[in-house]
């Protein structure tokens, strides 16, 4: 079976050598301060060496579905959240030049707000976690942090709220981020390993307030958002077999035209996939069979990517949807180096495994071309998933989501991080908390700029 490998090691070095003491890291980290103060990590550099943020964006379009990228546009075009969340391949053009603490771990790579919620465990249980790892690699954890506090600050204006409530949600975001890496610290390595955040749990935590409405709304939502309801939604009998309903651009049936050479492409390319699972799950796969295949787009900053479901049924009759996603040089490549997977489909898939408290049974990937346009990853589709809409919270829910999210992002980048090292060298002021915050206003300067180049391009066109 093959399954996604770490960066490449050399394991005889590594298998008995002495690992340093919780002390250590934490004092490794403490120095790195001192090399790196975390005042540096607010600056913002928006002089006149700045890439061009169209030409960055554009360059994009090379490698996206032509007929898309206007759709991908619009969506950023909506307002500058939008705008920050499409864009970042920007922003990490823009972090590039700053500086930064050197402490790796594996990162999201587009860590903002609408990248967190909930999704359905293989137990069945709602956890809520990052759910979106396209532009996962290594590098340094403030990264992360300085995307997602960046993106609170959008979300909080664009909901409407002050520049006061914008700049204190990045602050919490970061402040969470912090305090719960100093939790993970003290755990043991394995405890700090199995730490997840499951929907139940969350909401006992949370005070009455309109976030915890928000959630329990979004929970039974996503509990509805099942497997089944997406293919009543997705699909018509035609002649007595299940089809995908045609809504182009955004959902186009490809199997109906020469359905049996469909099947003579795909056969082979779901056996690699397959390879790539656990046995369970291969084996639990082989209960179904192709049925049906549809492009269909999704998200923001991905769409043009090539994009689509497959759908699969039991003997009985009982519907299974894959998404199958296109997987691109990450963002980060440029800057932080190149990934050592052997495709992006496998970078994904790693990062997700490794991040994920808890993930999608049939997560894999394949490469049907060695060009790197060819390489995809696939997953459940809409398996009780669900998301938090930020422009419906109040000023104080909105803070607190941000810092669910840091809490959260903090979790992830200790598993295969080292949480005792960032600790210490995020040591125990809110130093950290006000430098993110000014990073994320300063950087909304930046973001409103860029929306607005991107507007007037719009309306040119």
């Amino acid at each position: 079976m093959t399954t996604p490998a770490p960066p490449p090691t050399r394991a005889e070095s590594v298998f008995a050598a002495p690992r340093p003491t919780r002390a250590e890291r934490r004092a490794k980290g403490k120095a790195k301060r001192r090399q790196v103060p975390l005042i540096s990590l607010g600056e913002v550099d928006a002089d006149a060496q700045r890439k061009d943020p169209l030409t960055i964006l554009h360059a994009q379009d090379a490698s996206r579905d032509q007929t898309l990228v206007p759709v991908r546009y619009e969506r950023m075009a909506a307002n500058p959240f939008a705008f920050l969340r499409g864009a970042a391949a920007v922003m990490a053009s823009d972090l590039g030049r700053l500086p930064t603490s050197g402490i790796g771990v594996q990162l999201c790579g587009d860590a903002h707000v609408a990248n967190f919620g909930m999704f359905g465990s293989a137990e069945r249980d709602l956890v809520f976690d990052v759910n979106d790892f396209d532009e996962t690699l290594r590098g340094p954890f403030d990264w992360d942090v300085r995307r997602l506090a960046a993106s609170a600050v959008e979300a909080a204006l664009v909901a409407g709220h002050s520049d006061k409530t914008a700049r204190r949600a990045a602050a919490e975001s970061a402040r969470m981020y912090r305090v719960t890496m100093s939790r993970l610290s003290k755990l043991t390595t394995l405890d700090a390993w199995y730490v997840k955040l499951d929907v139940s749990t969350l909401l006992k935590r949370l005070d009455e307030s309109r976030l915890k409405s928000e959630i329990q709304d979004v929970r039974r939502q996503a509990r509805r958002r099942t497997g089944d309801q997406a293919t009543d939604k997705l699909t018509e009998l035609v002649d007595g077999r299940r089809r995908f309903r045609s809504d182009p651009p955004l959902l186009v049936p490809l199997a109906e035209a020469d359905p049996e050479g469909t099947v003579r492409r795909l056969a082979p390319v779901y056996g690699s996939y397959l390879a790539t699972l656990q046995a369970d799950r291969a084996a639990l796969l082989h209960h179904y069979s192709f049925v049906d295949l549809a492009l269909k787009v999704v998200g923001v900053g991905s769409v043009g990517t090539r994009a689509g479901i497959i759908l699969l049924e039991s003997g009985d009759g009982d519907p299974l949807l894959l998404q199958v996603k296109q997987a691109l040089t990450s963002v980060l490549e440029p800057y932080l180096g190149e990934s050592p997977f052997a495709s992006h489909g496998e970078r994904v898939v790693y990062g997700q495994r490794v991040m994920q408290a808890t993930g999608d049974p049939f997560l894999g990937f394949v490469r049907m071309a060695d060009d790197g346009s060819s390489d995809f990853y696939l997953r459940q589709f809409r398996d009780m998933k669900g998301s938090v809409e930020t422009e419906g919270l109040d000023r104080e829910s909105i803070v607190d989501y941000a810092g669910l999210c840091g809490g959260v992002l903090a979790r992830a980048h200790a598993r295969v991080g080292d949480p005792s090292m960032i600790s210490g060298y995020l040591g125990s002021t809110d130093e950290f908390d006000v430098a993110m915050a000014d990073f994320a206003v300063g950087y909304s300067s930046i973001t409103k700029h860029d929306y607005a180049l991107l507007t007037a391009e719009q309306a040119k066109a």
